[in-house]
């Protein structure tokens, strides 16, 4: 019997990956607005976090939109989720790589009116598009932190966004949104500072990562830290196409599947392939392997892979309840108005968790709306179908009107 000649998939791309997507000191500053923090600056003192340890420094990189009225009763935060940033509205250009994640939803005239609302967004702390992080030059020694970032929580990335609240001079958020990881952050907000969020929608997240959700984070953080080239987290100073990208493409695959739904992939790819006829071989493809790793590729040319180490991480650890005598202790401390959203095909973050929120908030008095997004989208049905958010958060809005 003859041997069967080995395969190998072929290179995913034929222009080198940078080691980090990163945005760096002198890389182009786009609409990005820098706040300060730590010793010698504002507030003076290292920023502690959750899980013990300090950051000395603490940069805030963020994005306004709008102006701020005079009682200062106009503000609005939106939260991004796990690989967003703080780029909610706009255009792509130099520094800012793509257009803004939720466009259609924010502007002149759109459900979240800057010509009525000051709109904020920040990076969060750990993040990778101004806001310290992994790739963030470390003070002592102005290299960058690498393997020596700490862990931090959402509850670290709120009390990060806290302070830049306090800096632009805003007492309370007329509302706080976000979906996803963002919702997190959102629902975090309503529990340490119930007096400054006056209201909050909180979109395809949840009151604490379930099971199945950490599983899934692990295997992503797995593919990454698996990768030889990730080096422990030291990998900075690698040569483009040196990076751990095909670990990091590799995690963003596994994500990128879990985002979406069957009824999403059947419609769009069905059983298609990049081939003219179906290749009876290990790597003979087909179309929605070719969208993996085209988004996979997208990502690693955006983003870090430390910081999606970190924030992957503080997703497992959210659990509002933690530390709090439990999740209907915590939601008690709530005097915001809610707003709970849905997406009826999400696999990540199915409805039934936002049910159980919903009746979690209600059962313990907090004014509580909800809304269900349809959609053959999956999870990124929050981003995707604005279409049907705009009434939902529009309406939403309008009834908190003071």
């Amino acid at each position: 019997m003859s041997e069967r000649p080995l395969r190998v998939p072929q290179p995913h791309t034929a222009i080198p990956l940078p080691a980090s997507g990163a945005w760096k000191p002198g890389d182009p500053v786009a609409n990005r607005k820098f706040f300060l923090s730590g010793k010698g600056r504002e507030h003076g003192r290292p920023f502690a976090l959750e899980g013990g340890g300090t950051l000395d420094e603490v940069s805030i990189s963020y994005e306004t939109w709008g102006e701020l009225n005079a009682e200062a009763s106009n503000a609005i935060l939106i939260c991004h989720a796990l690989t967003g940033d703080a780029h909610v509205a706009g255009q792509s250009g130099p520094g800012q790589p793509t257009p803004g994640w939720w466009d259609p939803l924010v502007g002149p005239g759109k459900a979240i009116d800057t010509s009525k609302y000051f709109v904020v967004c920040s990076n969060v702390l750990g993040g990778c598009q101004g806001t310290t992080g992994p790739a963030s030059p470390n003070p002592d020694d102005g290299d960058p932190y690498g393997s020596r970032f700490p862990i931090v929580t959402i509850r670290d990335m709120v009390r990060a966004q806290q302070l830049l609240s306090d800096h632009l001079g805003v007492d309370q958020w007329f509302s706080v949104v976000g979906g996803s990881m963002g919702g997190m952050l959102v629902l975090e907000w309503a529990v340490m500072f119930p007096e400054r969020v006056h209201s909050a929608a909180v979109i395809s997240s949840a009151a604490a990562a379930s099971p199945m959700q950490i599983g899934w984070s692990e295997v992503g953080r797995l593919a990454v830290a698996q990768d030889p080239r990730w080096n422990g987290g030291d990998y900075y100073d690698a040569a483009e196409g040196e990076g751990p990208h095909e670990g990091f493409m590799l995690a963003r695959r596994i994500a990128q599947i879990h985002y979406r739904s069957d009824e999403s992939f059947a419609s769009r790819f069905g059983r298609s392939t990049v081939e003219a006829s179906v290749k009876f071989d290990l790597w003979g493809r087909f179309q929605v392997e070719s969208y993996l790793d085209y988004h996979g590729q997208k990502l690693v040319r955006r983003f870090d892979a430390n910081s999606y180490l970190i924030l992957n991480k503080a997703l497992d650890l959210h659990d509002v309840g933690r530390g709090r005598g439990g999740v209907d202790e915590a939601l008690s401390r709530i005097s915001a108005s809610i707003l709970v959203g849905s997406v009826d095909t999400d696999i990540l973050y199915p409805p039934r968790q936002q049910y159980e929120l919903r009746d979690a908030l209600e059962n313990v008095g907090v004014d509580t709306d909800f809304a269900m997004i349809e959609s053959p989208h999956g999870h990124d049905g929050f981003l995707v179908e604005c279409n049907q958010l705009t009434p939902i958060i529009e309406n939403f809005l309008t009834k908190q009107q003071r």
